[in-house]
């Protein structure tokens, strides 16, 4: 029987229903909360037609993708739609080259906050800047750098199936942001490692500059004495993320309540008891930064 009436209009055929499909948590309105997912989202919507746009959002909430596999390259997926045999799903990122990649680094180990926030396993806002100041993008922009495929009869490109895996993709970006960078050939332990690395050499580099060695003609006098100890000062400064330990731990296997909700009021408590002590009522240095700035 044809698809479309008497009139020429095309009527899309309904998927068949599965209980295997991985379903969306969201059931209406917005599909991510966090402004990386919600960039993924926004590429999307960007290239799809309203049309397969909305039948890609029901197939997401109804289940309708099998299964969603991390390649080196990319994504595959295996989507039931209205026949028997799944349609299979691919999405192709095009990696980083190892220069572009060593300059990013380069450029997000100027940046402390942007340390400080992805050791806690947040993607910094401004994050997007720095790639693209080294002349790279993070997101993929470009069909070229996103290559979708998908086996259905469809002549478009991205058709409803692609765009199911792209809203479930954004809901997984939500909770790990380092797959984008996995996608774009570098893993959270291989971007952590190369900044810890770049802030140990400036710490030694710096360290060596300012060492300085007594001459021991200078010091007979007090050499069987007890020396001064050195002058240093010290900054006790709030963290400049918000509960970095517990998020870069992540949510143990072991545990039915969420993490942070648990042990994030006594982290709090203890961070605002030590500002306390040590300073009183005065203002804390993060709060004399941003007065005389």
């Amino acid at each position: 029987m044809s698809r479309y009436d008497y009139y020429g209009y095309f009527h899309p055929s309904e998927p068949i229903k599965t209980d295997e499909g991985i379903k969306a948590r969201s059931k209406k309105g917005k599909f991510v909360k966090n402004w990386w997912a919600k960039r993924w989202i926004d590429t999307l919507e960007k290239l799809i037609d309203a049309g397969r746009l909305r039948r890609g959002k029901r197939y997401a909430r109804q289940g309708q993708i099998l299964s969603i596999e991390e390649t080196k390259s990319g994504i595959k997926a295996k989507v039931q739609g209205s026949r028997s045999t799944p349609y299979q799903v691919s999405l192709d990122i095009t990696p980083l080259t190892k220069a572009q990649w060593d300059a990013v680094i380069d450029a997000l180990a100027d940046q402390a906050i942007f340390t400080a926030q992805l050791l806690s396993g947040e993607m910094p806002q401004d994050i997007e800047d720095v790639f693209t100041q080294v002349g790279v993008s993070l997101f993929p922009g470009t069909s070229a750098e996103l290559t979708t495929k998908c086996s259905c009869p469809d002549w478009a490109n991205p058709c409803k199936h692609v765009a199911a895996v792209h809203y479930i993709l954004g809901e997984r970006f939500d909770e790990d942001p380092f797959m984008l960078f996995r996608l774009r050939g570098r893993t959270q332990e291989q971007i952590l490692d190369a900044l810890r690395s770049r802030h140990t050499d400036t710490d030694e580099d710096e360290a060596s500059v300012e060492e300085m060695v007594i001459p021991l003609s200078e010091t007979l006098d007090d050499f069987w004495g007890p020396s001064q100890p050195p002058r240093f000062k010290t900054a006790i400064k709030p963290p400049q993320t918000e509960l970095p330990i517990l998020k870069r731990l992540g949510q143990p296997t072991f545990l039915d309540r969420d993490l942070l909700d648990t042990l994030g009021p006594v982290y709090e408590a203890v961070t605002e008891t030590a500002l306390k002590t040590a300073f009183g009522d005065q203002p804390t240095s993060t709060e004399d930064d941003s007065s005389s700035s």
